[in-house]
């Protein structure tokens, strides 16, 4: 080989700044990506990450005359039911993961909080929504309340 062959050679596999650069984006983004993907699944009480589906509650605040109250609906088991209820019961077997969505549908702020579970929703304007996933890793009965109208609870029931 001549020396001319040698440096095109050289020359044809070498990467370029902005194909280095691009590179080094792509990695970056992936992994930045994979860190929060990888985070969004450790539920609150958890330490490490649950792959899995959970079951799924809508916690709904709304108006009525007698104030404001949750309602509750619930993919649990494949199956879709509504429970307006002044005090709506959720029951699920221990070691099961549960995901709340908290939905205020009332002009008035509303959270959702369950101290045992370190379940806590900030203070939701009209309209906002929160989900909060965890495990239910203890069982009794637990209340899950908004701290801004006491009155409005539930019961959660761990077997």
């Amino acid at each position: 080989m001549s020396c001319n062959q040698l440096v095109k050679q050289k020359h044809q596999t070498k990467l370029g700044r902005n194909t280095i650069l691009t590179i080094i984006g792509i990695v970056t983004l992936c992994s930045v990506g994979g860190y929060y993907v990888v985070n969004s699944m450790i539920p609150v009480n958890a330490t490490s990450p649950v792959f899995g589906a959970p079951a799924n509650f809508y916690v709904k605040s709304i108006p009525t005359q007698h104030g404001p109250m949750f309602v509750l609906s619930s993919t649990k088991g494949g199956k879709n039911s509504l429970t307006p209820s002044q005090k709506p019961i959720v029951s699920v077997s221990r070691g099961e993961l549960i995901s709340f969505h908290m939905i205020n549908q009332d002009n008035q702020k509303h959270n959702l909080n369950m101290d045992e579970f370190n379940v806590h929703t900030k203070d939701l304007n009209y309209f906002e929504s929160q989900s909060i996933t965890f495990i239910a890793d203890k069982t009794g009965e637990f209340t899950f309340h908004c701290t801004l109208h006491p009155e409005m609870s539930g019961t959660f029931i761990v077997k």
